[in-house]
């Protein structure tokens, strides 16, 4: 019987990417998200892909405990997964 390979752990990018969709999938959070860091729907297009910008996205979710426990069941995965994906596109932690 063929074992299949186990699912690798989405990296840091994409952890960050799933948490921006997460926020852009309610209108409420998306608006709180956006009131609380000043961004507009333009410069959340143009930095989606900078580590920086998505190091912020993860920051908002990780201030917010209910908000991230929410992310975190939504994706599978634990929440200190979500804070190591966070320092790694911070630059603070160790390549993810």
């Amino acid at each position: 019987m063929l074992k299949t390979p186990a699912e690798k752990p989405p990296t840091a990018d994409v952890i960050a990417l799933k948490a921006l969709g997460f926020l852009a999938s309610d209108d409420e959070r998306f608006s709180r998200f956006m009131a609380d860091t000043g961004l507009t729907p333009e410069m959340i297009r143009s930095g989606a892909g900078e580590p920086g910008f998505l190091a912020a996205v993860l920051d908002q979710v990780t201030a917010d405990q209910t908000l991230l426990f929410l992310f975190a069941e939504s994706c599978g995965i634990s929440p200190s997964q979500i804070d190591q994906a966070r320092l790694a596109l911070s630059g603070a932690g160790h390549d993810f």
